[in-house]
Formats: structure tokens, sequence, C-alpha cells
């Protein structure tokens, strides 16, 4: 059995990286911190896990935390890069599900997260983890950036299209939508039911951070560059994202559906729906799927994508175990074959 460690295991992707490994069957978790909840059993704050962990939360320890094989880190920006440096050189694995590594340009994320990157060779060195893409790069990978939850939506609808060079880059178009989830569990004025129930709104229009990332993944597929107008908005459900892209096709002599299919044939995690389905959030709840269908209104020269995940699952704790299934070379889908839930 592999020993794993989660640092900062009080938020919602912490929680569901417990959620999930309680079903793994080559791993145990030893460790998780949380400096607020410390000397709390796990239970006590999620119920759910009750008669599966006998864990009690504990304050970050690197002489704890480097016993273990591979560590999650499920905190807040600007937390990863102060430890996991030490971890790498002491031989531990890590996935971190923050933003610290995810952009390879250290005076770009500055830009966006307000504050100095503080280890940018690291941040050079981390693989990022959307495994569609990288897979062989992951399973050497010492350190796995894993991508944010509308960067996972986004860059998966838009990759098959890129990739067959068959639309114009420069003027692509990303409006997604995200449950309320996505704010994290911290008290947010915003994310309460009684402001965020019965609406619906735009946010971060003028740009938002995750807008550097996708770029930066959409670009290496491309190889060149990519202009993108990403626009998130907030609906009032819990869990889900649903990304709608637009772009111009350049060649309108291809068969957009098999061109999917195709691509996504061998890839567990990605399910290219039958023509003229409308994926709902619905059915990737609880999963580490991503739903995928693609339009051409009218027969024109636009191509529509439409793309589904669970925020919390393939956009953060089930990707994380997807690339750490991968890391530590176990079938990928360990842990992870849970159906969406519907209603």
């Amino acid at each position: 059995m592999y020993k794993i460690g989660i640092v900062g295991g009080t938020g919602y992707t912490g929680a569901e990286l417990l959620r999930l490994l309680a079903n793994h069957s080559h791993v145990e978790v030893t460790f998780i911190t949380s400096r607020s909840e410390e000397g709390r059993a796990v239970a006590d704050i999620y119920p759910n896990l009750r008669g599966h962990y006998d864990l009690r939360f504990t304050n970050p320890d690197i002489n704890e935390l480097k016993q273990c094989d591979l560590v999650f880190f499920a905190t807040p920006h600007g937390v990863a890069m102060d430890q996991v440096p030490t971890l790498i050189e002491l031989g531990v694995k890590v996935v971190d599900l923050g933003a610290d590594f995810r952009i390879k340009d250290t005076v770009e994320w500055a830009k966006w997260y307000g504050m100095d990157h503080r280890t940018p060779d690291y941040a050079e060195k981390a693989v990022y983890g959307l495994p569609e893409i990288n897979r062989e790069q992951i399973k050497n990978a010492q350190l796995v950036a894993n991508p944010g939850c509308y960067p996972t939506a986004t860059q998966l609808g838009l990759i098959p299209l890129l990739e067959a060079g068959i639309i114009d880059p420069a003027h692509l178009i990303a409006d997604a939508k995200s449950g309320v989830s996505g704010t994290g569990r911290g008290a947010n004025i915003g994310s309460l039911l009684c402001e965020a129930s019965e609406s619906f709104k735009a946010y971060g229009v003028a740009g938002h951070r995750h807008l550097p990332e996708i770029k930066q993944g959409l670009q290496q597929v491309s190889n060149s560059s990519v202009g993108l107008t990403f626009v998130p908005h907030l609906v009032p459900m819990i869990r889900g994202i649903h990304s709608t892209m637009y772009a111009t096709l350049t060649s309108t002599n291809v068969d957009l559906q098999t061109l999917f299919e195709e691509r996504y044939k061998d890839e567990l995690f990605v399910d290219v729906m039958p023509a003229g389905s409308l994926p709902e959030t619905r059915s990737t709840k609880g999963a580490n799927f991503c739903r995928i269908a693609v339009y051409r209104p009218q027969g024109g020269d636009k191509v529509v994508v439409l793309s589904v995940i669970d925020n919390l699952v393939k956009g953060a704790s089930g990707q994380a175990i997807q690339n750490m299934n991968i890391m530590l070379d176990l079938p990928e889908n360990t842990g992870l074959t849970a159906l969406g839930m519907i209603p």
C-alpha cells in the first residue's frame, strides 16, 4: 500500500480526495493536515467519512509528510511553493491541486495572483497534469500541477480542433458556468445560498486567473499563439461546470463528430456523446468524467463545443487521483469508477 498525505484537508477538494481515496485499493491516507482544525477527528467535520478514516487533523510537519510516497496539496495559492521543494528533495512525489505550479511564466503568474513566485525553478520543472495531453510526462514526474476546473473543461473541448488545425486560433470564445462549490468552503457573501440562489451572473469578465492557464495549454497543442475570450459565470447549483466554446472553422471538409470520437476513443474519462446530444452537468456529478458534444450550427463555418464536468472531481480531486495513479504506475481508473449521480 502506498502512503498518502493530504495538506489542507478541510476544504472541499481535500474532503473530496478523502471520499474518493476511501475506495482506492492501493493507497492509505496516513496524514491529513489542517492548522485550523488540528486535533479534530476527520469524521467530526465530514460525517460521510465515518467508519472509513481513523484520522485526526494535524499541523503540517515535514518529518511526518516525508514518510509518504505521495502528498496532495489542497491549499490556497502561495502555500505549496514554500513546502513542496523540501518534499521533492526528500524523494516524495507531489500533486498540487492549487495554482502555484500551473503557469510556467512566473512573471505572468505573479500578475494574476498578486504575489511574487518564490520557486520559479519548480514551476518550470512541474508537469501540467492534464492526462489527455501529458500522460507520458506525468508517468515520470516528481511534481504535477493539477489543472484548474475551468481549464480542464475548456481545454478538453478545444484540443481536438486545435490539434487538427481546422479552426482560427486567434478568435476563440469560452462561455463557462460553475456551481458555487468552485468558490471554496470559506465564508463568502457571493456564494451564500440567499445570494446565489435564483440568480445567474458573470464575473471576471475583464480577466480571470484561469485565462493564462487555458491559453498556455491551448498554445501547447496548437504550436501558435491563441486569442481567447473567456467569461466565467456563477450558477445556483452546488457542483458542475458547463463550458460552451465557439470557434471559426478554417476547413469545413471534416467530420467533427468523427474527429472528436477518434481523438478520445482511448480516454477512460472523456465521453464524446452521440451527435445531437446536450450534455448535462448532473451526468458527471460525483464522477471523474468529462462529457462532450460538438455542433456545426446550420452547417456554417462556426463550431460549438459543449463540455461538462464535476468541478470537484474531474475538475480537481478526481483528476488529482488520476494523476497519482499514473505517477505510481497503477491502473488509471483505480478508485475512480463511480458513476454520475442522477438525480
